[in-house]
């Protein structure tokens, strides 16, 4: 039982300890639990310039010794738009992290997802710069596994999407060895499918896609976990979920 997509108050979305989740953790049993907080570079994000990377470890190395044999910590970080800010992330990447998520946030002139939807922007319109964006960054790639997909559909409550355009990007990630994340998060707010579901799976292994990982994008203990059981379903004799997937083993802090 694993969570590799996790936050904490190094988030600016999130007042949930480490030691909060850590607690909730070893409560429902988890054998891994990778911390992943938000590096937002935009700075129209709320959160930019938030994340402390020292503060974050100091922690971390501390509940990492406190929980030893009760539950395996991991290090990560969500980082968006790592093809636009290619020097900060580098400087990220050279850091002593398990694990790396590449997300995109911000993809029409800086507004977030609930904005575009509040002010009508066409679903057609957004996804189609979605996907753009989505592709640019599986290109550059540089981190493990892509998260959360179909992001817009946590705010349109639809998908709109091309399968040529879809294909093109599993290949890529299949290509630059991304993996692809189930995220739950989609069933805590009222959605019937987790991001991605059954169609962009079977999609994604047809391009070449062997490798998945599992996120509840939890903020709060309450969420550790949510829709572990669906997401398993999803890939039960078909692909394969891993926990670190194409980075050097990191020493013991």
């Amino acid at each position: 039982m694993i969570d590799l997509h996790v936050h904490t108050n190094h988030s600016h979305d999130s007042k949930a300890t480490i030691r909060e989740q850590c607690e909730k953790a070893v409560r429902i049993g988890l054998q891994y639990l990778c911390f992943t907080d938000h590096i937002n570079m935009n700075k129209a994000d709320p959160g930019y310039g938030l994340y402390d990377a020292e503060k974050f470890f100091g922690e971390f190395n501390e509940a990492k010794e406190k929980y030893s044999g009760r539950v395996k910590l991991l290090c990560g970080i969500e980082f968006s738009e790592p093809h636009i800010y290619t020097e900060e992330f580098e400087k990220y990447r050279k850091l002593p992290y398990d694990f790396i998520l590449g997300s995109v946030h911000y993809w029409i002139n800086d507004m977030r997802t609930g904005e575009l939807v509040s002010i009508g922007y066409p679903a057609e319109d957004a996804y189609e710069k979605y996907w753009e964006e989505i592709y640019k960054a599986v290109a550059h790639g540089g981190f493990d596994s892509l998260a959360h997909i179909d992001f817009p559909k946590r705010f349109y409550k639809e998908c709109v999407w091309q399968r040529e355009r879809i294909y093109s990007i599993f290949e890529e990630m299949a290509k630059n060895d991304i993996a692809l994340e189930i995220n739950t998060s989609s069933l805590r707010r009222g959605l019937t499918e987790a991001m991605p579901d059954r169609e962009f799976l079977k999609m994604y292994e047809q391009a070449g896609g062997t490798r998945v990982t599992i996120g509840s994008d939890a903020h709060s203990p309450d969420d550790l976990a949510a829709g572990y059981d669906y997401a398993c379903s999803l890939i039960t004799g078909r692909l394969t979920s891993v926990v670190y997937i194409n980075r050097e083993p990191v020493p013991e802090r």
